[in-house]
């Protein structure tokens, strides 16, 4: 198939789709044995007997999360992505704005080239982003959360909160008017 004839594309379970959760099965076990970590080998076979092909151990994990989303009754959508990307398809695939990513790279918080006037960042530098700042937010909502024992007084709590609401409400108040 030609790179121009690439296309995305979304796959819905369809009730041909039943023995998914026998393949799903078959590579769990399989993944879960525990019979150490020699290098494991899949294959898909034909119709015909010696028609085989093994499939490659990068691929093994995208075919498990596919068969267990479709196990699950949700679609998939495949869409081929180049190694290198424009700001506004990391942009998008980060779904922030161009805007916001061009400080990004400026910031060098993301590598990338310049091809002219123009910004190119290879796809794996944008996937590494977003992994950190996912981590990073996990971390920060972790930060803030704050422990709450069956022992503490809800009222009280709740108290508390409506009374720093009314001081932050009552000095934007006075900001304003400054």
């Amino acid at each position: 198939m030609s790179a121009t004839a690439l296309k995305s594309e979304t796959y819905v379970p369809r009730e041909e789709s039943r023995g998914l959760a026998e393949i799903y099965d078959f590579l769990k076990a399989h993944e879960n044995a525990g019979r150490g970590l020699p290098p494991s080998r899949y294959f898909l076979a034909g119709a015909e007997a010696g028609e085989q092909v093994e499939i490659p151990a990068a691929i093994y994990p995208v075919l498990l999360q596919v068969i267990d989303a479709m196990r699950q009754g949700l679609a998939v959508t495949v869409s081929p992505q180049s190694m290198k990307m424009t700001t506004q398809q990391a942009a998008d695939l980060l779904g922030i704005s161009r805007p916001t990513l061009i400080k990004f790279l400026d910031e060098g918080k993301i590598p990338f080239e310049k091809i002219g006037a123009h910004r190119r960042v290879l796809l794996q530098d944008v996937l590494d982003f977003r992994e950190l700042r996912r981590a990073a937010q996990y971390a920060a909502l972790e930060a803030t959360a704050a422990p709450f024992d069956d022992e503490d007084d809800v009222r009280g709590t709740l108290a508390d909160l409506k009374e720093a609401r009314r001081v932050i409400s009552a000095r934007r108040r006075s900001a304003r008017s400054l």
